[in-house]
């Protein structure tokens, strides 16, 4: 998943607490450069609760399931064109799969992510602003090519779809995606402006974005309200930060995604002062909205669910007697055999059936997966 947005919205706050990744985060445009890579979580219930097994892989029932996250550079007004680190961030952006964009909900950096007043500029805009460079990026990408993409097509009567496919092949675009933008449009007949709203189609259905609303706990309410009707999710990076950063150092006990945490040490007045605030902040707004924005983006946005392979049907084990080893994040419509071959190819190679362990049914290789499966691969490798 790519972190992205404007510089100084926080995205670097959001990564670090995400990731309790060291990374400098400072009050000026430009300070991620280079794109910090880094693992985060989504946050799910283990089901060793309800199959009433003992599970070391996850705490207090909770299940942490690895993602890669990217914070890339701060995007700016016409990066499209090259401006700031304009070609650095879309080249980076094109390895994410979705997109998190974090916004300054609060309005207080303008939109080249100078420091300015709180309330000063519409988080509205920013949100605009980064659909539209994507919008452009795509566009010139394709405009660039296309009276070549038309006559080749023409000439050897090729499917134009195939022909985008493989001009946009370094995007991570999928044919799906370009029959789907397409359906609307006769592709041999486009100008400039019907070229523009193609690629925006593209855009949508390929960076899929959740909007966090970010530095929730400054930002005038009622900027806050029509990022939430965006379906945004109100955020505060730097609270999640504090929060990580104690419960690792054993201040307080908390787990990400919650809505509360229990102190365990003792504390000077000025830890006292900045935990009573996000005590506050969490009655008023439920969590900090990092988890929240991560889970969105994996499980309701790109339709992951996930999935538990066993070897052993009865006791949840793999072959060392670990219960519940993995926890595996798969695309809907993952079929049985190819979960095999995610174990490994050879057992996907010579896959013979899959076992529902809630069922203790046999099910094909056909059989397509749904959230929370426990699932036992039988293959003569």
């Amino acid at each position: 998943m790519g972190i992205a947005g404007k510089p100084n919205a926080g995205k670097s706050t959001f990564f670090k607490a995400s990731t309790l990744i060291d990374v400098e985060i400072a009050d000026y445009p430009f300070t991620t450069i280079e794109p910090n890579i880094g693992v985060g979580h989504v946050k799910v219930k283990c089901v060793c609760k309800e199959f009433d097994v003992e599970c070391r892989e996850c705490v207090d029932g909770w299940r942490f399931v690895p993602v890669k996250l990217i914070d890339v550079a701060g995007l700016v007004p016409d990066a499209h064109k090259g401006r700031g680190l304009g070609n650095e961030f879309l080249d980076n952006l094109r390895q994410a799969e979705g997109i998190i964009h974090v916004v300054d909900a609060s309005g207080s950096t303008d939109a080249d992510g100078n420091i300015v007043g709180i309330g000063e500029r519409d988080p509205l805009e920013d949100v605009k602003f980064l659909n539209h460079e994507l919008d452009m990026w795509f566009y010139g990408i394709l405009k660039r090519n296309w009276e070549k993409i038309l006559r080749k097509g023409r000439a050897e009567k090729r499917d134009i779809v195939k022909l985008i496919v493989e001009n946009l092949s370094g995007l991570g675009f999928e044919e799906w995606m370009i029959r789907d933008a397409s359906k609307n449009f006769d592709l041999y007949n486009l100008n400039d402006e019907d070229l523009l709203e193609f690629a925006r189609e593209l855009r949508k259905r390929r960076m899929k974005m959740v909007i966090a609303a970010n530095k929730c706990d400054i930002a005038p309410k009622d900027f806050v309200k029509k990022l939430i009707k965006l379906d945004a999710i109100p955020c505060s990076s730097v609270y999640e930060l504090v929060l990580r950063t104690a419960a690792k150092n054993n201040y307080i006990k908390y787990f990400p995604g919650d809505g509360d945490f229990e102190i365990l040490k003792e504390l000077n007045e000025k830890q006292r002062t900045v935990l009573r605030k996000i005590k506050e902040y969490l009655k008023e707004w439920g969590d900090t909205g990092i988890q929240k924005t991560i889970n969105k983006l994996v499980f309701d946005v790109l339709e992951y669910a996930v999935v538990y392979p066993v070897e052993d049907e009865n006791k949840l084990t793999d072959s060392k007697g670990n219960v519940l080893p993995d926890a595996f994040l798969v695309k809907k419509g993952t079929n049985a055999r190819e979960l095999a071959y995610k174990i490994h190819t050879e057992i996907g190679k010579n896959f013979i059936c899959a076992i529902d362990v809630r069922t203790g049914k046999r099910i094909g290789e056909d059989y397509i997966l749904k959230n929370n499966d426990v699932i036992k691969i039988v293959s003569s490798a």
